[in-house]
């Protein structure tokens, strides 16, 4: 399968300036061991250092299938590796050298190893493979965190731990022998991490300068959602350097530091689908990283679309997005100082629909010294992209483009409370505040509405006796409500 993008699609799939050069359906990744057809979720990527031959490394509900792209046109499964325990919608992976680690929130999991090597040669594809090694000082996990450049795993979203590391932090294993892990260390002081990025710190903050520095996306529900900075150079004593909030958190869910590592983006996965969370937008954050001690939250970049965001990563100047229900979605690094990020690309691996939704693309990954970019849709299977050209385009927008009233926040209320507007065509709106009688009550906006304007509306409540009250808001080409409750 090859198809370049034209006209805005390549065969079915919207695009813009990104080709698809190969595909897997998800019943393609089929695992024997369990009946059906998988979703797909995590993925990752291995270069053979024998061959050159660069393979992915796809998660799926029933395990980890390796597809060679000896011939990125027709991508070859060499084999399959069956869940440890049951099947989960969530299993991750990453690599170290010339293994392959493998999580799950399946119950018992534990951590897979595999040798990769074993995929060279292979006759008789696709060989069902039994696990190399595996590390049971845990039950199930949400995540793994790996750095080439650190000799550890940092196993996140932790439980039935045997090391009394059971806060859901990183939970430090030593992979000096590779198919015999062992436990280093523990950092749960933070709360629960969701995702993370550990590296062999060389960015602008001098004092740690060769430490090893891991950067968590904490996640609670909006409660004491923070990105957690560490220090875990000594993995028997890891060190908190700083915890930095930001605005509207829903969900803190995963992000990437710039090459510099002056920056660190970030995404949230619930504030799409609260809207109370300030906007409905696709939000990606920003923090200035500079000072490890005391970053600082820039602010958000805001999508034209109001899908929810996933995993993203970064490769050189630009940031490869994985947004659910649109797929994959390419921005240049412009002015990270004011927030600003420049749409160069896209291809969407999930057209039915662009909705705030957590169907469609899981993961993507973006570097393969080939350029090829990888990327897993829990639907519809396994893509290998061609990496587009880094000219900027105009970011499309599709006919149901985010529009109309994000909810109320904070929703109940007790005096003020703040709704964002937002609009994908100019047009005359009025929203109005009403009693249950029907009565107005307040105007928050009436007049003519620019193209990609985004309002934010304030609604006092002075003066009025606690209750419930709708917001009404009405254009030319739609209505729509959304419901208040005041208390004194």
């Amino acid at each position: 399968v090859t198809a370049s993008c034209s006209g805005g699609t390549a065969l079915s799939f919207p695009c813009s300036d990104g080709d698809l050069v190969g595909r897997l359906t998800t019943s393609q990744l089929n695992i024997r061991a369990f009946p059906g057809t998988p979703r797909g979720n995590d993925i990752w990527g291995w270069t053979d250092p024998e061959t050159g031959v660069e393979y992915a490394l796809v998660g799926t509900t029933e395990g980890t299938v390796f597809v060679s792209l000896a011939d990125p046109v027709s991508p070859r499964v060499v084999g399959t590796l069956a869940s440890a325990t049951g099947t989960s919608t969530w299993r991750d992976l990453k690599t170290h050298g010339n293994y392959v680690y493998i999580v799950s929130e399946a119950d018992g999991h534990g951590m897979q190893v595999f040798d990769l090597r074993q995929l060279r040669d292979v006759t008789g594809a696709p060989v069902e493979f039994e696990a190399t090694g595996r590390y049971t000082g845990i039950g199930s996990a949400h995540n793994i965190v790996i750095d080439e450049d650190l000799p550890y795993a940092f196993v996140v979203g932790s439980t039935q731990s045997n090391f009394n590391c059971n806060g859901g932090g990183l939970h430090i294993v030593d992979l000096g022998r590779p198919t015999l892990p062992r436990l280093a260390g523990c950092f749960d002081s933070d709360g629960y991490t969701h995702d993370a990025q550990c590296v062999r710190y060389d960015g602008p903050d001098t004092d740690y300068t060769g430490d090893a520095v891991c950067f968590s996306s904490n996640g609670a529900f909006g409660n004491n959602d923070i990105l957690s900075i560490s220090n875990v150079s000594d993995v028997e004593h890891p060190v908190a350097l700083s915890r930095t909030a930001y605005p509207f958190p829903g969900y803190a869910h995963q992000g990437w530091l710039t090459e510099d590592q002056r920056y660190f983006l970030m995404n949230d996965e619930f504030d799409e689908s609260n809207g109370d969370y300030g906007s409905s937008r696709t939000r990606t954050l920003i923090f200035d990283v500079s000072d490890l001690d005391d970053p600082v939250y820039v602010g958000a970049y805001l999508s034209v679309l109001s899908t929810i965001d996933h995993n993203m990563y970064i490769r050189g100047n630009y940031i490869y997005q994985s947004n659910y229900e649109s797929g994959l979605r390419i921005y240049e690094l412009t002015d990270l100082a004011n927030a600003e990020l420049t749409f160069t690309a896209s291809f969407d691996t999930f057209p039915a629909s662009d909705e705030v939704s957590f169907g469609g693309q899981w993961s993507n990954y973006p570097f393969f010294e080939s350029g090829l970019v990888i990327a897993n849709d829990q639907s519809n299977g396994f893509f290998v992209l061609r990496s587009p050209g880094t000219t900027t385009a105009e970011e499309p927008t599709p006919d149901d483009a985010v529009r109309g009233l994000s909810a109320a926040y904070p929703n109940p209320f007790q005096q003020t409370t703040t709704l964002t507007l937002a609009l994908d065509r100019s047009e005359d709106v009025r929203v109005a505040v009403y009693d249950l009688l029907g009565r107005d009550v307040a105007r928050l906006f009436e007049g003519a509405g620019a193209a990609g304007s985004l309002l934010t509306l304030t609604f006092d409540g002075a003066g009025l006796s606690s209750g419930t009250y709708v917001v009404r808001e009405v254009g030319e080409t739609f209505a729509e409500t959304r419901r208040l409750t005041l208390v004194r």
